[in-house]
């Protein structure tokens, strides 16, 4: 709530190091002389969660792994970090095309009930009704029940994963179709910001072409992808377009990239060995013997949207439950807040009680926020920044005007 904190002479004092007196006795000023009690200044920060699960033949005992763990995964959510979150989730899947060699015939498989598009939940006994709902809200009672149902594939999907594009193909070709003629368009909130977790044994092998330029065979030795990822939609093109996504506002949406992929369990990076004690030979990742392909791409990716890669974690974990806590932190740190009935940004006081304790000030002021005005209907956003990054185990942020009385 806005509370009237200083008085206009106490304001000024803190304003007089910017060169700045009162926005309250500036000619022309529009900033209110008192503040109303009964404003709100930050709603529920809303992320819809799109997850993506691999469906491949190999995938079974991580899809399990990861369903046994989904009650840590809401409880962090739900923890808030300081702030309320307002989440739901939605699943898609790897499978898009599968361009194959078999004996002496090249065939090229599509998934169009797939391929980016959200899948239906299954009831209790397993039955996939034709209306079935296609993702849940965080207030449902059974959320982790049916999220446990759902995020399970099955194992029938291409051996050709290609997760890049299934995510453009649902946030990007779908997100404006209803649900009701094959898209996404219910799912996508204007203004929410999306969180894509990506779980997979195998590197991407992406491309909008079709059919895929990359050619699969039955030689496990060799891993195409990899070999002949030249071919394929780089990773710069596919984090240029998750960045460029609408929120439905008339700008960008807000993406945060999580995966649990083939990528060493000491170090988190890929590196290819073959394994000569499987029959036949098997190409797979350096410290990480359940996976297949080496998580090149996924790497690279989420180094990307995060240099520090607390958003990757390998699929060659024992239990999952730390990788999906760690995930749900970085959700719960963003990095932007929207903000409403803020008159002037040098009113605006965000204050960030840290794990330790400390209670830490951040103003337009002082460096450690940013503050972007409204435009059409794209709220106010404020941005942390320097020493004011929030961090996964901040207790709580409080958004308040300084105000004049």
């Amino acid at each position: 709530m806005i509370r009237p904190l200083f008085r206009t002479s106490v304001l000024a004092a803190a304003l007089a190091s910017a060169a700045c007196t009162s926005p309250v006795d500036e000619p022309g000023s529009t900033v209110p002389g008192q503040c109303q009690a009964d404003d709100s200044l930050v709603g529920p920060q809303r992320t819809d969660i799109l997850f993506l699960i691999d469906n491949s033949g190999s995938m079974k005992e991580e899809q399990a792994a990861i369903a046994v763990e989904l009650p840590a995964f809401i409880d962090e959510l739900k923890r808030e970090n300081g702030l309320v979150q307002d989440f739901r989730v939605g699943v898609i899947t790897s499978s898009v095309y599968q361009r194959a060699i078999f004996g002496d015939t090249e065939q090229v498989l599509s998934y169009p009930t797939q391929s980016g598009r959200l899948q239906g939940i299954p009831d209790a006994d397993g039955t996939l009704r034709p209306d079935a709902d296609r993702f849940l809200e965080d207030e449902d009672p059974e959320l982790v029940a049916r999220f446990g149902r759902l995020v399970q594939q099955g194992t029938s999907g291409s051996g050709q994963e290609a997760p890049f594009e299934a995510v453009r193909l649902a946030t990007v070709d779908l997100a404006s179709t209803p649900i009701a003629e094959g898209g996404n368009a219910e799912f996508f909130r204007d203004g929410a910001r999306l969180l894509v977790v990506v779980v997979t044994d195998e590197d991407d092998c992406s491309s909008t072409q079709r059919p895929p330029p990359v050619t699969l065979t039955g030689d496990t030795s060799h891993d195409f992808c990899t070999e002949q990822a030249a071919k394929l939609t780089s990773v710069d093109e596919y984090f240029r377009m998750f960045n460029d996504i609408d929120n439905g506002r008339g700008g960008t949406r807000e993406v945060i990239w999580a995966a649990i992929a083939p990528v060493a369990l000491a170090d988190k990076h890929p590196g290819t060995f073959l394994d000569e004690s499987s029959a036949p030979a098997q190409v797979r990742n350096v410290d990480c013997p359940t996976s297949y392909g080496p998580g090149y791409r996924h790497w690279e990716l989420a180094k990307r949207f995060n240099t520090n890669l607390v958003n990757l974690d390998s699929i060659c974990r024992p239990s999952f439950r730390q990788s999906l806590i760690d995930i749900a932190k970085v959700a719960n740190t963003s990095q932007t807040l929207e903000v409403m009935n803020v008159p002037d940004a040098r009113l605006l006081q965000v204050k960030l009680e840290r794990q330790d304790g400390r209670e830490q000030t951040c103003t337009t002021i002082n460096g450690g926020v940013r503050y972007e005005a409204a435009s059409g209907e794209t709220p106010a956003r404020v941005f942390f920044q320097g020493d004011c990054v929030r961090l996964p185990d901040d207790k709580h942020v409080s958004v308040k005007l300084i105000c004049a009385t």
